[in-house]
């Protein structure tokens, strides 16, 4: 790896020094705080990422022996023979499945294969790359990079000035089934949000307490770190392939729009980036995207239909106001909400799907002019979000709620009633039969000892967008184990298990040789 040590932490040299109690020196200024050490990097000359790391986060509280010794040697670069590095971060494979069709000791070799300090490494550079919807490019850059020292066949979609796709493909002998690992390096915010304090929400690594917390490791970096480091192992195993094996990088699957004035390159998500992938000639045979799913199977998600109810008022100064009061827009749309609130309980019981309702949520509401109130709100807006299962057209969506609306128009014809629907984003499902499933439960079973469990989720993803052209798509992802206020994190033994998964699930399905 083109991993390089951070001049401003220094590890000891020599081995007396790594049984001292303090084995790394700090400039002044950076000192341990109790969230533990933080993983910073920087663009050098070579264009290499340096990274730098606190030796008691990874390693434990004291350093014991050789072992562990190793696992700085790697860091660093220093040279440690294959067989220490196999011993040292492998689990002995359990638990056999008699499902998998691949032969044991192949399994074995795969595992064995999987490299948990390079993990770590790389989760913590894709989390310093700062890359919220719109400003993805660095991340594209990165990632392109990875799949370039893997050998893949790597393809360049420029999606829009600024924002790129990136395409890895390793080319099988052409007589199997193609699998393609979709993930997305736009982040759910942007890290500069004040309001959001939690070292998880910020695009700087830390690794504390056995996870690695920072911004878009959750959703979703930590998935494509997984996915590249699973190709890794079955290089290293030896493996050739029948079928493709492809990971697809993409921008733009945040759940955002554009709408009135706020347009451009930052709104623009909900499959953005998926959509011009597969409108552009990457068509694999079925998908497994490493959404957070906790390690469950999520065969089905709901659709998202975002919808916009708007009346107006009139515009008078406070002063000339009494008696108009009605005419004020926000107080009109108080007495709307009544009824909007009525509907919303009612769909979401009745259009209730795999156990979840279908939830409705008052996500914006904007009237008035905040730096003049003494003026009457001409014109107020509420906006919904509207969750719609798998089972549900989102056209018929749209008219149970739009039959609300024309009851409303009918009883205040004067109040200048609208109505939009500005999303409608359907829901996914994938066949518990499929052959993919199939794969993931052995793959699962044979890491972790016992069967995924099966999951319904009401967030949505970019099988949205695939499903629709056909390629079977199924969310299968890692674990953040018990959230908290620190924000984004995943435990690093999550990330080794679903790389090994991933790789024995290729395996399978690609037709491993």
């Amino acid at each position: 790896m083109a991993i390089q040590v951070n001049r401003r932490i220094r590890f000891a040299t020599e081995l007396e020094h790594a049984r001292t109690k303090r084995r790394m020196r700090i400039k002044p200024g950076r000192e341990r705080s109790e969230r533990g050490w933080f993983w910073q990097s920087s663009r050098e000359s070579t264009g290499r990422v340096a990274v730098a790391c606190g030796w008691k986060t990874i390693f434990g509280s004291r350093m014991r022996g050789i072992r562990n010794f190793a696992r700085i040697r790697m860091i660093l670069g220093w040279r440690v023979p294959p067989a220490k590095r196999d011993k040292d971060l492998t689990t002995p494979a359990t638990n056999v499945n008699p499902t998998s069709s691949l032969d044991p000791r192949l399994i074995d070799k795969i595992l064995a294969a999987v490299r948990e300090v390079e993990i770590i490494a790389m989760a913590c550079e894709v989390i310093n790359i700062q890359s919220p919807t719109g400003e993805e490019l660095q991340m594209a850059e990165y990632m392109r990079g990875a799949f370039q020292q893997v050998g893949l066949n790597v393809t360049w979609q420029e999606v829009e000035e600024g924002r790129a796709n990136v395409v890895g493909r390793w080319t099988g002998t052409g007589d199997g089934k193609n699998l393609m690992f979709n993930g997305h390096m736009d982040t759910s915010n942007t890290g500069r949000e004040e309001f959001l304090t939690g070292i998880g929400y910020k695009p700087h690594a830390v690794v504390k307490d056995g996870a690695i917390y920072g911004l878009g490791i959750y959703n979703m970096k930590g998935a494509l770190v997984c996915y590249t480091q699973a190709l890794k192992a079955l290089q290293r195993a030896g493996v050739k392939l029948k079928g493709d094996v492809i990971i697809a990088a993409v921008a733009g699957e945040i759940e955002k729009t554009q709408w009135g004035e706020y347009q451009g390159r930052e709104y623009r998500g909900y499959g953005y980036g998926t959509h011009y992938l597969v409108n552009h000639g990457v068509l694999p045979d079925m998908c497994i995207l490493g959404e957070p799913t906790d390690m469950h199977v999520v065969l089905e998600h709901f659709g998202s239909m975002w919808v916009r109810i708007s009346c107006t008022g009139i515009y008078v100064h406070t002063a000339f106001c009494e008696g108009r009061e009605e005419m004020n827009s926000i107080r009109r749309m108080h007495k709307l909400m009544e009824t909007i609130m009525q509907w919303s309980a009612a769909w979401e019981t009745k259009a209730a799907h795999g156990g979840k309702k279908a939830v409705v949520n008052l996500g914006g509401i904007r009237g008035g002019h905040a730096w003049r109130a003494s003026r009457t709100p001409e014109k107020t807006d509420v906006f919904l979000d509207v969750r719609v299962p798998p089972t549900i057209p989102m056209s018929e969506a749209r008219r149970d709620i739009q039959a609300v609306f024309l009851d409303l128009e009918k009883k205040h014809p004067d109040w200048g009633l609208e109505f939009e629907t500005y999303v409608s984003v359907p829901g996914a499902r994938v066949s518990q039969e499929h052959p993919m499933i199939r794969a993931i439960d052995a793959s699962h079973e044979r890491v972790m000892g016992q069967r995924p469990e099966r999951e319904v989720v009401t967030w949505c993803s970019d099988a949205s967008v695939l499903s629709r052209y056909g390629i079977e798509t199924v969310n299968y992802g890692p674990s953040s184990g018990p959230r908290d206020a620190e924000g984004e994190k995943v435990h690093i033994k999550t990330l080794v298990d679903i790389t090994k998964i991933y790789a024995l699930i290729a395996a399978e399905l690609c037709g491993a040789q």
